[in-house]
């Protein structure tokens, strides 16, 4: 692997104009498909193949009346003085936008039943219900362009009526353009945090701008490919939120560490062509495998089958694969086009950031950086008990609230109380009930109807049954109930969940609760699949690398506290409410049903990264001293610096997406930040060097078999070595 990184770097070195103008060439004919990423995407995939709910959709589209699609409703509350002339213009409008948009259309016998309210009682909220051919995947398609003819998005406070749509179309819909207005507003805080800490870790303005142009360059590309995907397959519009969150962290640490040990280099006294071999040879090994780490355990979400989850796995697998790609390739051609300004510290920048390390210089070299890590280094192996069991004892302690995990999801209780889509639901639900947008649907044989009918009517969640509806067929009835609570609330999915036990066979239950209950359920199904298929191929991915048997499994089982500790977290924070209040957290009662699983698959392949350049650090001096206790104190002094930066760069990266207004997505910042925290300083900086000082020689026992059967591909040569085969 040394070799072949040692040729690619070759290969720069004698073609860096073609690298370079090929890496210019693929950013800007991604350009324009970039900006149009989300084009062709959907706000669905939701929707669980082989569930009742999805069975029921399947029947309602195609056995009865195609204008009994997904419950869909615009809602018209007028503002002070609006007249019945302005209402029925902004019914009017309505009609229009619909006429204008595919799928859906106002019926006249709605219209008319508008009107006829508007004459008896003058100006007040009306709910027009909207006739959809569709079903609830595909109504939230509808609801978006239809939020873009009534312009929703933008209508002025002002405005004598305002326009709202309700119905679980709406809800995700809404939710679409929430999000997208946040991840722009991520993006732009974000790069600027990441360039200022860049700037005090290298005390050198363009050192600092190569890691954040790859991170551009790596969010960019993405963009153009998930267009391309999502023209020939369908796409969530979360992709973009997922793609953006990992490619700005996971393209800056990979090209810091390879920057890192440049600089690294050239500080030891070798020249600018050496260096870089040495970086491409070493850092450059381990940013290649991390990279696959981190897509091996994202692959682990294609275990859930939904849309939606498979196409956000895929969006990160993306960015991390171009992030690779760009920091083996990109970085190092543009090293070379820096020339000296890539190590050397600029004359304003460095005259700032090297106040403090020149002021240590003359305290003495007791009080520099690598002595410092020296010294921490020898404490921790001086105790090693005492440190692992205090590590420990902390992850342990923060894990404690995750045994009592509730997940589930929805959209509504996501918006703020003053979102336009909140306020069009609430006042949908003073005039036709919290749970008429989102009615539980049964549907059965033709001869269970009366039976159908007096158990349903009997709960006591139900509020009122629809007249039934018969199949063109006859063979089959559809029965809609409309719950006391909105769809998405667990009064709703506990009635789904009861009538599936009490119907009789042949009856199945479907409609937005039992969509939302269902997919919960599946993510909860697949947590295990997921993280065994994670667990086991990561252990694969470092046994080939660090040729050990022993040190995957620790990494395993210290990734795995970082994790719990990450869902203790959350659970203390967004489902007990233990700090509600505070920096605009509240509480919904449980945490969102995607965030587990994605914490699992990000935040594991995250903390191996860190993993991998520590502890391929270490194993290339063990293999140059043979002795552990001095390869890991060599390791960890020449390394923490460097994690320790990556690690507040993609902890900064996921804080500021905290900072959002979606719970679900300040959950997976929240979970993300804080795992990726204590992995880079209990577990990174006091488990590791302790546990691998109570193991001792055991760390490096990989039996002759096993050491016979799998490729050698350890970064284990001494620099100089490597330059050696060149």
């Amino acid at each position: 692997m040394q070799t072949a990184m040692l040729r690619l770097d070759a290969l720069i070195r004698r073609r860096r104009r073609l690298f370079l103008g090929a890496w210019a060439l693929i950013v800007l004919a991604a350009l324009p498909f970039a900006a149009r990423q989300s084009d062709h995407l959907t706000g669905g995939g939701f929707d669980v193949p082989g569930s009742q709910s999805v069975a029921v959709q399947r029947a309602v589209e195609r056995d009865f009346d195609r204008a009994q699609g997904s419950t869909l409703a615009a809602v018209l509350v007028p503002h002070g003085d609006a007249t019945a002339a302005q209402l029925r213009a902004a019914l009017a409008r309505v009609g229009a936008a619909a006429g204008q948009t595919s799928h859906v259309a106002l019926a006249p016998a709605a219209r008319a039943q508008a009107l006829r309210a508007l004459q008896a009682d003058g100006p007040r909220t009306l709910v027009v219900p909207l006739a959809t051919r569709v079903g609830d995947s595909a109504a939230i398609d509808v609801a978006v362009e239809l939020r873009k003819q009534l312009g929703i998005a933008d209508q002025a406070a002002s405005a004598p009526v305002a326009f709202h749509l309700v119905g679980q179309g709406a809800l995700w819909a809404g939710m679409q353009d929430l999000t997208k207005a946040d991840l722009r507003s991520a993006e732009s805080v974000g790069f600027p945090i990441v360039l200022l800490i860049l700037l005090a870790v290298f005390g050198s303005l363009v050192a600092a701008l190569l890691p954040v142009a790859l991170g551009v360059v790596a969010v960019m590309v993405t963009g153009a490919l998930i267009y391309a995907l999502s023209l020939v397959t369908g796409m969530s519009v979360f992709v973009t939120n997922m793609a953006s969150m990992i490619g700005i962290g996971v393209a800056v640490d990979y090209s810091l560490f390879v920057l890192a040990r440049f600089r690294e280099e050239i500080a030891a006294g070798r020249g600018p062509e050496d260096a870089r071999a040495i970086a491409l040879a070493t850092s450059g090994v381990a940013v290649t495998f991390s990279g696959l780490t981190v897509i091996v355990s994202l692959a682990g979400l294609f275990i859930v089958d939904t849309m939606s989850v498979r196409s956000m796995a895929l969006g990160a697998i993306l960015v991390v694969a171009v992030s690779v790609l760009a920091a083996t390739t990109l970085l190092p051609a543009l090293i070379s086009l820096a020339g000296r300004r890539a190590w050397e510290p600029g004359r304003v920048v460095g005259s700032v950031t090297g106040w403090l390390p020149r002021r240590r210089a003359r305290r003495g070299a007791q009080d520099a950086p690598g002595a410092f890590w020296a010294r921490w280094t020898g404490a921790i192996m001086r105790r090693p008990v005492l440190a692992a069991a205090g590590a420990a004892a902390v992850l342990l302690a923060l894990a404690v609230p995750a045994l009592q995990l509730h997940i589930s999801n929805g959209a509504l209780q996501q918006f703020p109380k003053d979102h336009e889509t909140r306020v069009g639901f609430d006042a949908a639900a003073k005039v036709i009930g919290a749970g008429a947008a989102s009615p539980v649907e049964v549907v059965a044989p033709s001869g269970q109807l009366a039976t159908v009918q007096r158990i349903v009517r009997a709960d006591r969640e139900v509020m009122r049954l629809e007249p039934p509806l018969r199949s063109r067929d006859g063979a089959s009835v559809l029965v809609r109930a409309i719950p006391r609570h909105d769809g998405e609330s667990a009064p709703a999915r506990a009635l789904v969940q009861r009538l599936r036990a009490e119907l009789p066979a042949g009856a199945q239950v479907g409609g937005s609760p039992a969509f939302g209950k269902d997919f919960a359920d599946r993510i909860a199904s697949s947590m295990g699949l997921i993280a065994l298929f994670v667990l086991s191929l990561s252990y694969v991915v470092l046994l080939l690398l660090l040729r050990s048997v022993v040190l995957p499994l620790k990494a395993v089982l210290m990734n795995l506290l970082s994790v719990g500790a990450a869902y203790g977290v959350l659970v203390a924070v967004f489902q007990l409410g233990w700090i509600d209040g505070f920096l605009g957290f509240r509480s919904d009662g449980y945490v969102d049903a995607l965030t587990p699983p994605l914490v699992l698959a990000i935040v594991f392949g995250l903390s191996m990264d860190y993993e991998v350049f520590l502890l391929s650090r270490i194993r290339e001096r063990w293999a140059a001293t043979g002795d552990s206790r001095t390869a890991v104190a060599e390791g960890l002094q020449a390394s923490a610096k460097t994690i320790t930066s990556a690690a507040l760069i993609m902890t900064c990266v996921f804080g500021v997406f905290v900072g959002t207004g979606v719970p679900s997505i300040q959950q997976l910042g929240v979970g993300c930040a804080v795992a990726i925290a204590l992995d880079a300083t209990l577990v990174r900086l006091v488990l590791v060097p302790a546990a691998m000082e109570l193991l001792g020689d055991w760390n490096w026992w990989l039996p002759r078999r096993l050491a016979r059967a799998i490729p050698d591909v350890a970064v284990e040569q001494a620099p100089a070595a490597a330059l050696g085969s060149r």
